[in-house]
């Protein structure tokens, strides 16, 4: 079968995700660079019919389409170093349910406190600039952000990974925003273990930085 490909854009966080993963796995995908500021390719009718809800990250692989970066590093994790296969799944994934539910709960936080926190306000201050009919929701987003780096600073004193004592697809989940928090005037100075964190996570054999 020929290699999954992804619709992607280099300065999404959320693309990103897939495409670390892609390079801790060894795992080949195709890239199809969507252009979203000159042509809006997101929201072409041939996009459309991929995905229609208009966003990205997309993965198509044969007859299977994935159209959340969650659900993406769920299939590619759970398959090793070739997804649609029912082999053994890599260490960033697992075959037990209570592991299984353990990194779950990290990719929900990335979904809901990372993404209205550290990477909204990325979006507004490096995107859409700081005026002021965008700065109460800046605020709003620091003021997520901020509580969300707190969270990660308790469990990351006690504990060197997010879940299961090991790099999971929780961790690369979580990071993509969080490595990127000062772009949107959030500082990780206050966060040492958040920090300490994510150099490991740049340190894993495959690593790969945000274009």
């Amino acid at each position: 079968m020929a290699p999954p490909k992804l619709y992607t854009r280099k300065d999404s966080g959320n693309c990103y995700k897939v495409r670390l993963l892609a390079a801790l796995l060894g795992i080949e995908l195709e890239f199809i660079e969507l252009d979203r500021l000159l042509n809006d390719q997101q929201h072409s009718p041939d996009f459309l019919a991929i995905n229609p809800r208009g966003q990205i990250p997309v993965l198509v692989h044969g007859e299977k389409t994935f159209t959340d970066s969650a659900a993406i590093l769920v299939y590619l994790a759970g398959s090793r170093s070739d997804p649609g296969t029912t082999e053994t799944p890599s260490s960033f994934w697992s075959n037990d349910v209570a592991e299984q539910a353990a990194i779950v709960d990290w990719l929900a936080f990335a979904s809901s406190w990372i993404q209205t926190g550290v990477a909204l306000a990325r979006f507004i201050v490096i995107f859409k600039g700081v005026s002021t009919l965008s700065e109460p929701a800046l605020a709003k987003a620091t003021t997520k952000g901020i509580k969300s780096l707190e969270i990660l600073q308790t469990k990351l004193r006690a504990n060197e990974w997010l879940a299961l004592g090991r790099p999971t697809i929780a961790d690369v989940a979580v990071f993509a925003y969080v490595a990127l928090a000062p772009m949107g005037n959030i500082s990780l100075d206050p966060y040492p273990a958040v920090k300490s964190w994510i150099s490991r996570v740049r340190s894993l054999p495959g690593f790969i930085p945000i274009d």
